[in-house]
């Protein structure tokens, strides 16, 4: 039984349909138009290029975070829509895990930075031991300088993947040795991603609540720090 994958943690938007053993379809775009114009037409005509009706479908699996704080909360509250309108199990997917979930290279490590806006990144550094996906580092905000560093202490050849790496690492960053940027297919979330580590949840039986599941978002938003700076001036 397929399911449908969201991933709206960046600027790009990604849907897909898969199986257990098959990508059905997929469509990843980055344009200029938010995810609250374009994620609805791209879940119809993903699931029409699949050929799947939603009364098909086994799970709606959607990338919870970290990543862009609108986007997360659009990518979740559709896919909380439908798995609620369609009596679904809803699988959150961390985005850290479904990155890495693009790279399963043994015997290196999959670095994930996703933009932490002011210089920093959210990142996380996992490995393939096995032919499993195995945690090496939880995720952390740090700065740009510091991911880099900890990717040149990790001791084996690391693999940068996100929008971090792309718009603040290439091109503007001197890479350690042994480190480089995933190429430009596998670099940015996609969806795909989340449907391979989703399944996987869906099969263990790792669903999620629709009123209870939440984004996760590691730091506070800039509205929050700005309104707690307004409340101590004001004291």
């Amino acid at each position: 039984m397929p399911i449908l994958a969201l991933d709206t943690s960046t600027l790009v938007s990604s849907v897909a349909v898969a199986t257990s053993n098959k990508l059905l379809a997929e469509l990843t775009v980055e344009t200029r138009l938010t995810h609250s114009e374009t994620l609805m037409p791209h879940i119809e005509q993903v699931l029409a290029m699949a050929d799947i009706d939603r009364k098909d479908l086994a799970g709606v699996a959607v990338s919870i975070g970290p990543g862009s704080f609108t986007g997360l909360r659009i990518g979740l509250a559709t896919a909380k829509a439908m798995a609620y309108a369609l009596d679904l199990p809803l699988l959150g997917v961390p985005t850290m895990e479904a990155l890495a979930c693009q790279c399963p290279v043994p015997g290196i490590c999959v670095v994930p930075l996703i933009d932490a806006q002011k210089g920093n990144a959210y990142m996380a550094v996992y490995s393939w031991e096995d032919g499993e996906l195995v945690e090496r580092q939880a995720v952390e905000v740090l700065s740009v300088d510091e991911c880099l560093a900890r990717c040149a202490a990790l001791g084996r050849p690391s693999i940068l993947l996100g929008d971090a790496a792309v718009r603040k690492v290439a091109g503007k960053k001197e890479l350690p040795a042994g480190v480089q940027i995933a190429m430009p297919h596998i670099v940015m979330p996609r969806a795909a991603g989340t449907a391979m580590r989703g399944l996987r949840m869906l099969a263990v039986g790792q669903a999620g609540s629709v009123m209870d599941m939440e984004p996760v978002y590691i730091r506070r938003s800039e509205a929050e720090v700005l309104w707690e700076k307004r409340q101590k001036e004001q004291a």
